[in-house]
């Protein structure tokens, strides 16, 4: 089944999503804030990102369960979690090594970002880490390749669907490198990959775990160098 037989929703509904975006994180930055003022500025960070995520991926459920009466993880194509998992392992490995060589070329700077920031002792490397293998592409690949990418790809086709998605995958993490065009860039061609084994699998699980293993891949790299990561995370 393609991401053309999946797509039930309509642009009402992605409008409506995308529109629930940052008032899911301001609300949970709100809450973590008052909630938990003194653990830390990493652990609060990712504590709002991924209460903000649950905010707004059950806004999302609200949307498949009670408009459309469909559930939520098989709407989103979270199917075949264990099909072919070495092969997506080794595809998102090869993949930042890939995006690696392309930042070389491109001689992508190193920037002061706010993740270098971040990672200011033991405890704030660890979950960052831990998210960047985790819920990080879990969530992120629910929203741009079980959610937007699909409806894309029905409008438009396989190409102009897959690129599209990855476009504003890529402006999300802007800020993230001071909005250089390098790191945007090769953060939309690795959007475009996870975008691409979305599609040809029928599976959001498969992506996940190639991003997944991307991610972890340039988190390693970082640690090793000591250095920047020369796309995202």
């Amino acid at each position: 089944m393609n991401e053309r037989d999946t797509a039930f929703w309509d642009y009402h509904d992605l409008l409506l999503f995308v529109a629930a975006f940052y008032p899911a994180l301001m609300a949970a930055a709100l809450i973590v804030g008052r909630g938990l003022p003194s653990i830390g500025k990493t652990p609060q960070l990712l504590a709002a990102q991924f209460l903000g995520y649950l905010l707004w991926f059950g806004f999302l459920y609200l949307i498949l369960r009670l408009k459309y009466g469909c559930p939520f993880w098989e709407s989103l194509g979270w199917v075949r979690f264990l099909d072919r998992l070495p092969q997506h392992l080794v595809t998102g490995v090869a993949l930042a090594f890939a995006i690696g060589i392309l930042g070389a070329l491109l001689q992508t700077p190193d920037l002061d970002t706010p993740m270098k920031r971040l990672l200011s002792d033991r405890a704030s490397i660890i979950l960052v880490g831990l998210a960047a293998a985790t819920v990080g592409p879990l969530c992120e690949e629910l929203a741009f390749r079980g959610f937007v990418q699909p409806i894309l790809v029905r409008w438009l086709g396989p190409v102009p669907g897959i690129i599209l998605t990855a476009l504003p995958f890529a402006l999300l993490h802007g800020p993230e490198y001071a909005w250089s065009w390098r790191h945007v860039l090769l953060i939309a061609v690795a959007g475009c990959a996870f975008g691409l084994i979305r599609y040809r699998t029928g599976s959001t699980a498969s992506s996940a775990i190639a991003h997944a293993a991307y991610n972890s891949t340039f988190f390693a790299a970082m640690l090793v160098s000591g250095k920047d990561f020369p796309a995202k995370w």
